[in-house]
């Protein structure tokens, strides 16, 4: 599809929910860093940006053009690759604590509205390698959607060309989506297309926290909509606690330490239990101890969190735009026993894999997309006290990957925290390793590093746990009517330190059922 199909296309109604959510408090921006173990040719990287995204996607060489409560896109008349790779030296001593400072600087600085929205930074001296760092509007993709530009900017061998202009445009270049009309309407129709989508929870690596290939059969009549629709608009108010309040204009990143994936995959087969499962809890038990550290009550409170839900049919992975709902998602901060915290949040996983919620969110951000201004602050702000924090997984390549001519060793990204809220977590898989991403509000956490080091700490602990029981050196024959030891459940319940399916919940969740 050519260029200039998308000039002066409107932004779809969710596009431009999130572009209405930017604040200077609040900046809806995705970042994140590719980290190298040598330095990156400049030269390289500019063509890289230009050939492989610029040139593939139309819509990185568009302005986005405010007419009221709607926008467009609009082709950059001025448009220069240069003007968006940009190329730093960190301060002395280019260490892990200089590059966080610098990527909390760029994560708190707005992008030029006057270009498309995002940049390149190449950020040198950081020991003897380089750090790549993305800085992309949420209005442009959603994270679906950006994993995919970024990888289609890649190459899997270390001795690929050098990028040159492409021979034919991006199949799906400026492909416009429909727009949505009804609130309703779409939620049953969005249902009816993905009833048919069953099947069995991939636990291969980390992925988006649900999907519409994992759910279940959902019921299809209008009432569910709108009953779920009342139950969000009677939720009440999540707990207060230090990482609710105010927010400033200054942002805080920090990253975890790898994890790899295989021990998280072997954790989750000794309890039943997905990598989703395992990751959340640990995630839930950092947060807990972060939350005790600054002196809090939390004794039988849950928080809740955000997840984006993909909603994405698989032919349509690489289209940009955001197409992915939200759910609640409680986590069992609250709950001092990791491994009863590890049952808590598996049995909410499992319950919402079947949940319509996802659609109906996708539904209502479609809405304040179309609606003014002032409404869809106010409605963003009435959703964003019923959470405290931002909570993704996203899929990376599971093989090294080669970036501007040099090997990615590690890479990371930070989801912004719509609705005004003073956290986001963002948990990355790339070549066999799982990393924890924190971006944060300075003014409520101004040192997100101590949860990342808790989780961890905390994975560590999930692991000893909830590891299953040595298996006997000689297993002795079995007597005629003899048993065998059950070994159905997750361990740490068969170990006792999960408390079993009836045990008591503390911060009074049996009203969520």
């Amino acid at each position: 599809m050519a260029e200039h199909e998308i000039d002066g296309t409107p932004l779809d109604p969710v596009d431009t929910a999130w572009l209405h959510m930017e604040d200077p408090t609040n900046l809806m921006m995705v970042t994140g860093i590719y980290v190298f173990d040598g330095p990156l040719d400049f030269a390289r990287l500019k063509d890289t940006a230009r050939y492989r995204m610029a040139e593939r996607f139309p819509r990185l060489t568009h302005r986005v053009v405010a007419k009221g409560s709607s926008a467009t896109w609009e082709p950059d008349p001025t448009f220069d690759i240069d003007a968006h790779i940009h190329r730093v030296a960190l301060p002395s001593p280019g260490d892990a604590r200089t590059l966080r400072e610098m990527v909390s600087d760029l994560m708190s600085t707005p992008l030029d509205f006057s270009k498309p929205l995002w940049q390149f930074h190449l950020l040198e001296n950081f020991g003897e390698g380089s750090v790549v760092l993305l800085r992309i509007h949420h209005c442009i993709g959603d994270g679906v959607a950006l994993v995919h530009v970024m990888l289609s900017s890649t190459d899997p061998v270390p001795d690929a060309p050098w990028p040159t202009a492409p021979v034919t445009p991006h199949p799906h270049a400026g492909h416009p989506r429909d727009r949505i009309t009804s609130l309703v309407d779409g939620v049953n129709s969005m249902m009816k297309k993905t009833r048919k989508v069953t099947g069995a929870l991939i636990q291969e690596g980390v992925e988006t926290v649900l999907h519409p290939s994992h759910l279940l059969e959902l019921a299809q009549d209008l009432s569910e909509g709108a009953s779920i629709l009342t139950k969000l608009l009677l939720k009440p108010p999540d707990p207060d606690t230090v990482l609710k309040g105010r927010l400033g204009t200054s942002k805080r990143a920090a990253w975890s330490a790898p994890i790899p994936l295989d021990e998280v995959k072997a954790v989750g087969r000794a309890n039943h239990a997905t990598v989703n499962d395992i990751l959340v809890a640990a995630v839930a038990g950092a947060i807990r101890r972060y939350l005790e550290g600054r002196g809090e009550s939390i004794q039988g409170i849950e928080i809740n969190a955000m997840v984006p839900v993909n909603l994405r049919p698989p032919g349509e992975a690489d289209l940009l735009g955001n197409r992915f709902g939200l759910v609640y998602l409680a986590l069992p901060v609250g709950t001092a026993d990791p491994g009863e915290r590890l049952l808590i949040v598996k049995e909410q996983m499992d319950e919402l894999k079947a949940s319509p919620e996802p659609f109906v969110v996708f539904q209502i951000l479609g809405a304040l997309g179309v609606a003014p201004k002032e409404i869809a602050d106010l409605m963003v702000e009435m959703f964003g006290k019923k959470s405290t924090a931002v909570l993704t997984n996203v899929i990376g390549p599971k093989t090294p990957i080669w970036f501007a001519g040099g090997r990615v060793r590690t890479a990371m990204f930070w989801v912004p925290q719509s609705g005004r809220m003073g956290i986001g977590v963002s948990i990355f898989s790339y070549a066999g390793e799982v990393v924890l991403g924190v971006g944060s509000d300075a003014r409520l956490v101004p040192d997100p590093e101590a949860i990342t080091t808790a989780f961890t700490e905390e994975f560590a602990m999930i692991k000893k746990l909830c590891a299953p029981a040595a298996a006997p050196k000689k297993r002795p024959a079995r007597k005629e009517g003899g048993t065998t030891p059950s070994r159905g459940g997750p361990a740490s319940k068969r170990r006792g330190t999960g408390g079993g399916s009836g045990s008591s919940r503390g911060g009074g969740r049996g009203s969520r059922r």
